[in-house]
């Protein structure tokens, strides 16, 4: 088992800000319910405090990290290193979704770059920090950003993204409805 910390140390926020990649996990309560687990890239992650993080999310083919949230809150960031010296890190903590123009989405998006397609905030109330050797990642080069899901994004145009997301983006693939899709997209 690796070590554990009740909030982020400095170290911790270091090796956070070198990463291009960061993985989100979350689940429904139903045991028949999916596992969800989706890669995040861009620079869209922002430490708010050592207990604090939010991440932009972009518009995508699912929405199971809001569904799984609205249910029960829980949530698992995980960055792993692929150059440099080995390491896992874990954040597990409990999140909400800021859906544009509440007054939390409004604090918090200046923070961000503006990506086209951003379609929620993920803010996390981090418990538990936990970090662990990372021996078996493998060595992995970082050579860029994709462009694609920004471009589609100005292609769909406002109004294409709301009709995608009230389509694809209102229930997670169990059937549950995500914050978006009460909210009307």
């Amino acid at each position: 088992m690796g070590k554990q910390f009740d909030a982020m140390l400095p170290q911790h926020e270091a090796f956070i800000g070198q990463q291009h990649i960061f993985f989100v996990g979350s689940a429904p309560l139903s045991e028949d319910g999916h596992v969800n687990i989706s890669p995040k890239g861009h620079d869209c992650l922002r430490i708010l405090s050592a207990n604090r993080v939010a991440y932009l999310d972009m518009t995508g083919s699912g929405n199971e990290t809001s569904a799984h949230i609205a249910e029960n809150k829980r949530i698992t960031l995980m960055f792993c290193a692929f150059e440099g010296a080995p390491n896992i890190l874990r954040l597990y903590g409990t999140g909400t979704v800021l859906l544009p123009g509440s007054p939390e989405w409004d604090a918090l998006y200046p923070l961000f770059p503006p990506l086209p397609g951003a379609r929620q905030i993920i803010d996390i109330d981090v418990h538990k920090v936990q970090t662990s050797c990372g021996y078996s990642i493998p060595f992995l080069s970082y050579t860029g950003e994709r462009e694609t899901l920004q471009r589609w994004s100005i292609q769909q145009g406002e109004e294409g993204l709301k009709k995608y997301r009230e389509e694809k983006n209102s229930k997670s693939i169990d059937g549950m409805p995500t914050p978006l899709g009460s909210h009307r997209c």
